[in-house]
């Protein structure tokens, strides 16, 4: 693995990545207390799960005294999540960085030491979230003219409140309406990095709510299909979203 750090410039070229992992750092490329891959692992596992929430590659490169390649990280954290296989805690990468998570097995058994319910959300909501999901983005009035009824802004609030949508701009028509699009959140929150990693809306549906019950849990699945169907076919519905940063605006020509 490849360790690259800013001086002296006169550093000869690195091993490979399969020659140098896990064997010691050159004088010239000395950390203070990191001697090794397994050190610098070591600093990343420890960063990783003292942190709240998911870290970019960017900010755990903070953690270190020398400036580290992108990609020399990226390969540790892998290196990192291979050691964690099999154990009741996964390393995963997310659309909000890289974070540590219990597996899906465990959870039920941590639910039994915390009975407490999150909060359910009622049919309006989930409709609204489905067509922002598979059509942003887009405004109020066109949520409004898929579900065919009014959407109150206590819709959109709870929403965002929740750090799954937010406003990406203005359509550019009469009284620029806001878009809204899914946060990168939304996608964390699914275990997802991207929005290309959507998969079908039912099976959206069940990993979304999987942490949130409902009282209409099977019918939820047909609730948001039927909100997404008024507008697309089934056909559509099955087809990949195209790869597209979160929180971003979606070419046009893709939710005429």
């Amino acid at each position: 693995m490849e360790l690259v750090v800013t001086e002296p410039a006169h550093a000869t070229e690195p091993p490979s990545p399969e020659a140098s992992a896990g064997q010691a750092l050159s004088e010239d490329e000395t950390i203070p207390g990191i001697n090794s891959l397994d050190d610098i692992k070591r600093v990343l596992e420890a960063v990783l799960l003292a942190s709240a929430g998911p870290l970019t590659l960017a900010e755990l490169k903070k953690a270190f005294t020398v400036e580290l390649t992108s990609d020399f990280v990226r390969r540790a954290l892998e290196s990192l999540q291979e050691d964690w296989q099999g154990r009741g805690v996964e390393l995963v990468s997310v659309a909000e960085g890289w974070r540590f998570q219990t597996r899906t097995e465990i959870q039920e058994h941590l639910d039994r030491l915390n009975p407490e319910k999150p909060p359910k959300y009622s049919r309006a909501v989930l409709e609204t979230l489905a067509i922002i999901v598979y059509r942003q983005p887009v405004t109020r009035g066109d949520i409004e003219e898929i579900r065919g009824v009014a959407v109150s802004s206590q819709i959109i609030k709870v929403l965002e409140e929740r750090g799954w949508i937010e406003s990406v701009g203005h359509k550019d028509v009469p009284g620029r309406p806001a878009l809204y699009a899914t946060t990168k959140r939304f996608l964390s929150d699914l275990g997802l990095r991207s929005l290309a990693e959507l998969p079908p809306l039912p099976e959206v549906a069940r990993d979304l709510f999987e942490d949130v019950p409902l009282d209409i849990e099977a019918e939820g699945v047909d609730v948001l299909a039927e909100a997404a169907e008024t507008e697309l076919d089934a056909g559509a519905m099955a087809q990949v979203i195209e790869p597209q940063e979160p929180g971003l605006s979606a070419p046009d020509a893709q939710h005429a």
